[in-house]
């Protein structure tokens, strides 16, 4: 080994680990990570790690403090978003019903739960179906669609799920307009549908292929409101608080397991505060199943609420998870969460 090396203080004081080698920083990012921690009055540790990730300067507050005014995009950056965002409006001002199609792990029932959350404020009636995973499989299929239509609604979102699912959706004909909403790999055209908004179609350019559907989600309630808002739909009514709905976001992120750089980090850190709240009787009732007093994290997220929301759609009831998001009382929250606790519990 380089004698310069030799000589350098270990890092974190590791001499020797349990494999016999001795800890070194990398001697290339010394002056950045002095810069680092000039720049954002952290410790020289924090300055070193940050630099060992690839983290430089100008970036460097932004990792530490992930702001949504630094990376929030432009929901028309996605493919199909501005035509989602008018049908969906259109049904909105109609005070229509909408059904929202979703999938039974966690991604699936957070995304399923802001489309109902968020078109139910802005006065839509909204009908929540998610397949059973032995009966139904994944994604739509043609009996379920048309049963949507025939209870009323003219208009499918599909969340989580869609992209691939040409014969299905074409079993509509007419009955309802569809939109998919996903973040699935994509090959090949979209459905011939309303819209395919998905990060990840051929066609897309929007460079957002590293987030959850629940972003997706979320983005196109930006885009709706912002569209009714361009209509004078709020003249008369507030908008809605989409931003206390971020602990979806988060909680869907996570257990989707999307790197936590950019604009993943920054929905995350914002949704956890919001999270921390306990505010939505859903999450605070497993936040309570799972014992976990302190302020939620990651970790929570991914070993304590994570777990028990997939637990049901894989081997009991599949929109279990997301009646416990959309609870509205505290009590019956609990009663859906101990539930989804035993579910849990019988699968390990």
């Amino acid at each position: 080994m380089d004698a310069g090396l030799n000589g350098a203080a270990p890092a974190f004081g590791v001499e020797r680990s349990l494999t016999g080698r001795r800890w070194l920083w990398r001697p290339a990012a010394d002056r950045t990570a002095q810069a680092i921690a000039q720049r954002c009055g952290v410790p020289d540790v924090i300055g070193r790690l940050l630099a060992g990730r690839g983290v430089m300067p100008d970036h460097a507050a932004d990792f530490l403090e992930p702001t949504l005014r630094a990376y929030l995009p432009d929901p028309s950056a996605l493919t199909d978003m501005d035509a989602a965002a008018a049908r969906i409006a259109d049904s909105v001002q109609r005070g229509a019903t909408i059904a929202i199609f979703g999938d039974y792990d966690v991604d699936g029932a957070c995304s399923g739960a802001l489309m109902a959350l968020g078109l139910g404020e802005l006065g839509a009636t909204t009908i929540n179906y998610v397949p059973d995973r032995l009966r139904e499989g994944y994604g739509p299929n043609a009996p379920a669609l048309r049963a949507l239509a025939g209870q009323g609604a003219e208009l499918v979102v599909c969340v989580d799920c869609g992209t691939a699912a040409h014969e299905a959706l074409a079993a509509l004909d007419g009955r309802a307009d569809a939109i998919v909403l996903d973040h699935h790999k994509s090959e090949g055209a979209p459905p011939a549908i309303v819209a395919t908004v998905n990060p990840n179609r051929a066609d897309d350019a929007s460079g957002l292929g590293n987030v959850c559907a629940a972003t997706i989600s979320f983005l196109t309630l930006v885009a709706v409101q912002r569209e009714l808002r361009r209509r004078g739909f709020f003249a008369t009514r507030r908008e809605i608080d989409l931003l206390s709905m971020l602990d979806l976001v988060a909680l869907a992120t996570v257990c989707d397991v999307m790197p936590l750089t950019g604009l993943n980090r920054a929905l995350v850190t914002q949704g956890l505060k919001v999270m921390a709240r306990r505010e939505r009787p859903g999450i605070a009732a497993l936040l309570d199943v799972a014992q976990v007093r302190e302020a939620p994290g990651t970790m929570t997220c991914g070993f304590a609420i994570g777990p028990r929301i997939n637990a049901a759609g894989r081997i009991a009831e599949a929109d279990l998870g997301l009646r416990t998001l959309l609870a509205a009382e505290p009590a019956t929250a609990m009663v859906l969460a101990r539930r989804l606790d035993e579910i849990n519990r019988e699968r390990q």
